[in-house]
């Protein structure tokens, strides 16, 4: 009887990890990796924590253009959300606000100087609805094999970064 169970439990031990890494790269490809079903209308990054989700884009002009898109990426109307972005150096952060352009909301102020940018955005789908906060590194940086910035990289980078040296995903 001992036999049988300690052949149980060790069975269930060795096999749980494929499990788990089945399970967990479904769910990757579905919320977190880099290849979605949504994608980015303007080319930049998808942020999955909201729904509808949003494209984060960097304007030519260092501004950040957020844009809320349907399952098809397709932009949709902005409605009443309240975005903030919190970016720089914790010592001088530079704390944008959003105004409605056009189908997207558009930065008051430009990204701080540098390539590599942590940011905070803060999202309220309705001025009373609860805050979804995204943490995430603007690296404005040319991806060296696709043609977007590293930011809004659209290349399978793997679990370990090898094939992408410097790389913040």
């Amino acid at each position: 009887m001992k036999i049988k169970r300690v052949i149980t439990i060790a069975a269930s031990l060795l096999l749980t990890p494929f499990a788990v890494a089945e399970d967990h790269d479904h769910d990757h490809d579905h919320d977190h990796g880099h290849e979605h079903a949504v994608t980015a209308p303007n080319g930049g990054r998808v942020l999955h924590d909201v729904d509808p989700h949003a494209e984060l884009f960097v304007t030519k002009d260092r501004k950040i253009q957020i844009t809320f898109i349907n399952d098809e990426g397709k932009a949709i109307a902005p409605g009443d959300q309240v975005i903030t972005v919190i970016c720089g150096k914790r010592s001088a952060p530079t704390k944008m606000k959003f105004e409605k352009k056009g189908d997207a909301f558009l930065s008051d102020k430009v990204l701080p100087a540098g390539m590599n940018i942590p940011a905070v955005v803060q999202i309220k789908m309705t001025p009373d609805s609860k805050k979804e906060t995204i943490k995430l590194n603007l690296n404005l940086e040319d991806c060296p094999t696709c043609d977007f910035l590293e930011y809004a990289c659209a290349c399978d980078h793997g679990g370990d970064g090898d094939d992408h040296e410097g790389h913040d995903h």
